[in-house]
């Protein structure tokens, strides 16, 4: 059972670099790091987004933290003048902004906890692709020297190594006239 596993994973790795092969490899390197910028320029996006939001939050919770002396110096003047229930309306409306200030606090922690992480995120994205980039240059630079190396060789059967008729015709009257000599 494992002889056919191993040969199952033999030929699943041959076909596999058979396609490798046939893929271009720096097309397909290209591709993937349009597509990685892609992703981080969603990031991005998304970072900017988280950020907005946790300056909207933070107005927002500073805006209402501002109201509360304002309503407890209405209580003051309510109390002062016995009346109980404008009291209670403004005691309420205290409330909800105390529950509204905590339930905010909760959202800017979170917010920034998410931040954190996708600034994080963002940025090992960021330094996996410029090694991605570099990695692709330096290919890239090795594929174009090697099949430039290749070009400068000679081939064989090419102008440089053929031999001509006369060539041989001379050849063939030396090695004939050294062994007669011998």
């Amino acid at each position: 059972m494992a002889l056919i596993t191993r040969i199952s994973k033999l030929f699943t790795a041959d076909f596999h670099a058979v396609l490798d092969r046939i893929e271009e490899p720096e097309v397909l390197l290209r591709q993937a790091i349009r597509e990685m910028e892609d992703e981080i320029a969603s990031n991005e996006q998304r970072v900017k987004w988280l950020k907005h939001e946790h300056e909207e939050l933070r107005s927002h919770g500073d805006d209402l933290q501002a109201t509360l002396p304002a309503i407890d110096e209405e209580l003051d003047i309510c109390f002062g003048a016995g009346k109980e229930e404008l009291a209670r309306s403004l005691i309420k409306r205290k409330l909800e902004a105390q529950r509204q200030v905590k339930a905010l606090g909760v959202k800017v922690k979170t917010t920034v906890k998410t931040l954190e992480e996708q600034q994080a995120c963002l940025d090992e994205s960021r330094g996996t692709l410029d090694a991605l980039k570099q990695k692709a240059d330096l290919l890239m630079e090795d594929s174009r020297e090697r099949s430039e190396g290749y070009a400068d060789r000679p081939v064989w059967g090419g102008t440089e190594y053929s031999v001509s008729n006369d060539d041989i015709e001379v050849a063939f009257l030396r090695e004939k006239q050294r062994r007669k000599q011998s």
